[in-house]
């Protein structure tokens, strides 16, 4: 096996741990490695990569459509838990690369996000113990409601965060957004602080040359039943698990429960013009090579020190310390020992991991539950499709070289409305969608049905394996449409599918607001029976 020595790799955990934050775990998912689960604010959840289809994207030329590329952090946030809401991290390097010629090393472009958080006194000079402040009743004192992120109506953000935008490309480094502050859009408190948190998050989408950035609050949409699938995938139907109408019915969760539904993330997207991103600056047509590949990272300075009044300071070089590009990736195919050390490395290095998805221990537990069987090792269809491009030969069962874990996308292909985008895209909706993972992946893709099935290998395809959760009927704003000009028109509204897909830039919905969202306890209307387990037909 081509695996560094266990004391090679506990030496890497403790090089990571060192340029960590002491830092409680958070009551959360995607924790997917060890050390990264008590670093909320470094935890990248989920990595999103598709070319943009707005309306107005869809609308363009060919030759003149943006892609979108999106990255979220801290993850399962409660939007009740005042009075510290979640805030990016100031000591994080926030980072998007982009590799554009194919040879696995994700350096031709990146996108780099900082960070800056600044107390601002409220009622005149005095600080408060609240991040956000506004009410109605404080009207007379200039506090009736945050409405704005910077001048009049900005008064209550006691806790303000400003970041910026930089693309570096070799060793030429360019702030993008010639705006004074890019400021991040805060937590969604509620509607006294926030009366109208639509137009304030509208507020926080910046514009220029082509290229679009927003970072701030969105509802999480990645839906999954995290209660089911890592209770050792003990999934809530037996095989087969959904109905052929259930599969392809992307409004209704046949039986499963969405960890998720109610809970926020915070969000960075960037869109840029395609040709910005190719290897010769041309449109995807003129483009010698039009598939690009991406991940997204965090990065802390690897030395912390103490300064005279007892703050801590981060310096020296920055050390990455998480990394995603397809979903599930590290949870699911990264053996435990080895999951801080695959965070802490590089993508074009991944052959050193590759005994683990030639020989998936998921596939081994996929096999003994359900008793379908699974391709035989060495699994040369995961490594071609999460490790090469398309086309590139293996070394007989190896990677071979380049030998890269990217979340690879076709720029050629012509983006899907979001009303007609299948939750199984290109991998299982027996090409109705030509896009989706693993050609890049969308917001509302169910990666987790997805990957069971890849994973398991054609007889749990067949067997419409999934865990019975399929869309976010619940998100907030699910069924608006007032037509485009979010970001761009005073109290336009963020149009949403049914099944909670954002047709506009930053493509995530808005968040469930603290105030209104609740989790209700089991003899409360609406709740689970207090002494009986949630069950379904067929279980």
């Amino acid at each position: 096996m081509k695996f560094r020595t266990l004391a090679s790799a506990l030496a890497m955990s403790t090089a990571v741990t060192a340029v960590l934050p002491a830092l409680p775990a958070q009551a959360a998912s995607h924790r997917e490695a060890p050390m990264i689960a008590m670093d909320p604010s470094a935890d990248i959840t989920d990595v999103y990569a598709f070319v943009s289809y707005d309306e107005e994207n869809l609308a363009r030329a060919p030759e003149d459509r943006r892609v979108t590329f999106i990255m979220n952090v801290i993850p399962g946030q409660d939007p009740g838990d005042g009075p510290n809401y979640f805030n990016f991290s100031d000591e994080v390097l926030y980072e998007i690369h982009i590799d554009n010629d194919k040879d696995g090393v994700a350096d031709d472009v990146t996108y780099q996000f900082s960070f800056e958080t600044e107390s601002r006194p409220v009622f005149g000079t005095r600080d408060t113990p609240l991040a956000y402040v506004g009410n109605p009743a404080l009207a007379a004192a200039g506090l009736g409601g945050i409405t704005a992120l910077d001048g009049p109506g900005s008064e209550g953000m006691a806790q303000r965060q400003t970041y910026r935008v930089t693309e570096v490309r070799g060793k030429r480094s360019v702030e993008l957004f010639s705006a004074d502050n890019l400021v991040a859009v805060p937590s969604n408190v509620g509607p006294a602080t926030m009366p109208d948190y639509e137009d304030l998050a509208a507020q926080g989408i910046y514009q220029e040359s082509g290229r679009r950035v927003f970072a701030g609050q969105r509802a999480e949409t990645f839906y999954i039943d995290l209660g089911a699938v890592f209770d050792t995938v003990n999934l809530r139907r037996p095989v087969p698990a959904l109905s052929v109408e259930e599969d392809f019915n992307d409004f209704v969760d046949p039986f499963g429960v969405n960890r998720f539904s109610g809970f926020n993330v915070h969000t960075i997207a960037i869109e840029v013009p395609i040709s910005e991103i190719t290897v010769d600056g041309k449109s995807f047509e003129e483009t010698a090579v039009p598939v690009i590949g991406m991940y997204a990272s965090t990065s802390r300075r690897a030395i912390r020190n103490f300064t005279a009044n007892g703050k801590t300071q981060a310096n020296g070089p920055f050390r990455q310390i998480a990394r995603m590009a397809n979903p599930l990736f590290n949870e699911l195919l990264i053996d435990t020992p080895f999951k801080d050390q695959w965070n802490a490395s590089e993508p074009e290095d991944e052959a050193q991991f590759q005994p683990l998805f030639q020989d998936p221990t998921l596939a081994t537990a996929l096999n003994l539950i359900f008793g379908l069987g699974v391709p035989a090792a060495p699994r040369t269809d995961l490594t071609s499709l999460l490790l090469k491009y398309q086309g590139q030969p293996l070394n007989g069962t190896d990677c071979g070289d380049p030998c890269s874990e990217l979340l690879r996308l076709d720029l050629r292909t012509t983006p899907t409305p979001a009303e007609q985008q299948s939750r199984l895209g290109l991998a299982l909706s027996g090409g109705a969608d030509l896009n989706g993972w693993p050609n890049g992946r969308r917001p509302n893709d169910d990666v987790t049905d997805i990957a069971i099935r890849v994973v398991g290998g054609s007889l749990y395809a067949n067997a419409r394996i999934g865990d019975g959760v399929n869309g976010l009927q619940d998100a907030p704003g699910a069924g608006t449409d007032d037509g485009p000009g979010y970001g761009e028109v005073p109290g336009n509204l963020l149009d949403t599918t049914a099944n909670g897909i954002a047709k506009e830039f930053p493509f995530l919905p808005t968040p469930h607001d603290g105030r209104n969202r609740q989790h209700v306890d089991c003899d409360e209307e609406g709740a689970n029976f207090c002494d009986e387990p949630i069950v379904s037909e067929g279980s």
